[in-house]
């Protein structure tokens, strides 16, 4: 069998998988992954099965006890009035103690109910907030791979644009001043590029830690769709989100809970003044044998009530009660500190997202709007009226705004989660809504004719996946959501036909009119 066309056939394969960038995770499974190694989530999943196993601690206090007793001895008796008499008197004995009435340790067991609550209450915490870290690591890493697709898109086009210089200044059509600052703008871009690859670097090391997977220099990551409108928080009072947060926050959540133990804890210092009453019995067997003595063999029974009454203990009970009484004071004001830490919390998220919302607005309108003073400086730098720098200028503040565009929209995504935390109501099916609306990332040549990064892919993309803040049948509040946005509003909008793509070669008109001149 011939194996070299399979040789060849193998080694193809291989150089086209290391020629072309490899698929990194998503976000979905991004956040499997930091759910199996996060050391934070660890640690209180941890702290939970320790506090349950307080619960059947707390319950033995009810339960009966038996304890059984067993001694044996060997005893010499040797005095100057009797002969010398050895024995081996053993014991058996057998006692139970039932509790009846010890209210203590009622109230121990519901405390250890409670703990398991506040425990549960912290994992869900923990959960939420690994959420919000997946997303904020990930949505890093997609701002910085769009700003070095920009940057390295800027380049290209500076390159192009150079090169015209370049070509008109040996024609003599163009002053040397044009070169020198297309070559200082690809300096700066060089520069510019370095760094952007740098931050990308250190955002992939970042998810690599918290994922426990590596981040191969080559992968790239899903980015979010072209064509996306992202819509306002409903309801949009907040009223509606502070109501909820105030109550359902999960750091309200816990502070209410160490309050209720907090009381309990008042109920349960002032039964040290009240009398205990417990069923006790016991049941034993004494037998002693002596040399040249018949054996005495002793049985015994027992079964009563032990009553024990708290008399004097020194005011240890009364400053205990005191104690656990300005403890309870304690709890209620970090009660009332965390909900209106997650009032205030609230309320900033939701006025975030709402002016972030309006930011991706104005971004979308810039962006069509650089768009457009692009177009009109080549044509103005064709025609004689715009110079080289004009045309460099436009080109930067059309990449810069994309980049900034689509940074908004990561934070408004973000922010959203965020909102959701700040009410209690985050889980996974938020991140899997947002993990729907990522695209492969994938750079493609723009209407300019320069590479644009994640967020400016065809806007054929579009999604009605809703990412939906409150699930419906929980609660009426919702967090922005993303629907199809119109065509006129999508990224990277083709330009009039009659202007020339950004970074081609045109020859200025202006230095030949003035040669024509007499």
């Amino acid at each position: 069998m011939n194996l070299k066309p399979l040789a060849s056939l193998a080694v193809a394969v291989a150089l086209a998988c290391a020629q072309s960038p490899a698929r990194a995770l998503d976000l979905k499974q991004a956040l499997e992954a930091a759910s199996r190694q996060d050391a934070q989530l660890a640690s209180a999943r941890a702290q939970l099965q320790t506090v349950r196993e307080r619960v059947p601690q707390a319950a033995a206090g009810l339960l009966p006890t038996v304890n059984g007793i067993t001694n044996i001895n060997r005893q010499t008796v040797d005095t100057s009035l009797s002969t010398r008499r050895e024995s081996t008197p053993r014991q058996f004995a057998i006692s139970l103690s039932q509790p009846l009435l010890r209210m203590d340790r009622f109230e121990t067991l519901e405390q250890s109910k409670l703990a398991v609550a506040q425990a549960e209450a912290a994992l869900e915490a923990s959960r939420q907030d690994l959420i919000v870290r997946v997303a904020t690591a990930y949505f890093d890493i997609l701002s910085a791979q769009d700003t070095l697709a920009a940057v390295r898109a800027q380049k290209r086009a500076i390159a192009l644009q150079l090169e015209s210089a370049k070509r008109n200044f040996q024609v003599g059509t163009a002053t040397i001043t044009d070169q020198q600052e297309a070559q200082a703008r690809a300096d700066l871009t060089d520069s510019q590029e370095i760094a952007a690859e740098n931050d990308l670097g250190n955002k992939r090391n970042a998810l690599a830690i918290l994922t426990g997977r590596p981040m191969p220099e080559m992968s790239t990551m899903d980015g979010l769709r072209s064509g996306l409108a992202l819509l306002p928080p409903e309801p949009a009072q907040d009223e509606a989100w502070t109501e909820r947060a105030r109550s359902e926050n999960m750091s309200v959540r816990q502070a209410a809970i160490a309050l209720e133990v907090a009381r309990r804890e008042i109920t349960k210092a002032r039964f040290g003044h009240w009398p205990t009453i417990d069923l006790v019995s016991s049941a034993s067997r004494s037998e002693s044998s002596t040399l040249g003595v018949t054996a005495a063999n002793i049985n015994s029974m027992s079964f009563g009530l032990q009553l024990a009454v708290p008399i004097y203990a020194g005011g240890a009970v009364t400053g205990r009660v005191r104690e656990v009484v300005a403890a309870s004071e304690k709890a209620a004001a970090d009660l009332e500190v965390a909900r209106r830490s997650a009032d205030l919390t609230a309320r900033q998220l939701l006025r975030k997202v709402t002016s972030g919302l309006a930011q991706v607005r104005a971004l979308e309108a810039a962006e069509r709007s650089s768009q457009l003073a692009l177009d009109s400086n080549l044509l103005g730098y064709q025609v004689g009226v715009r110079i080289n720098i004009d045309v460099l200028n436009a080109q930067q503040q059309l990449f810069s705004t994309r980049r900034d565009l689509a940074l908004a929209r990561y934070t408004v995504l973000v922010d959203g989660l965020r909102l959701r935390q700040s009410v209690g109501g985050l889980d996974e099916n938020d991140l899997t809504a947002v993990n729907g609306l990522l695209v492969a990332f994938s750079p493609t040549t723009d209407a300019a004719g320069t590479v644009a990064g994640s967020s400016a892919t065809t806007s054929s993309q579009t999604s009605n996946t809703p990412y939906s803040a409150t699930p419906a049948a929980t609660a009426p509040v919702t967090a922005p959501s993303v629907t199809t946005m119109s065509p006129q509003a999508t990224v990277g909008s083709k330009p009039p036909a009659s202007a020339p793509a950004a970074g081609a070669p045109v020859k200025p008109a202006r230095a030949a009119k003035d040669k024509a001149k007499p």
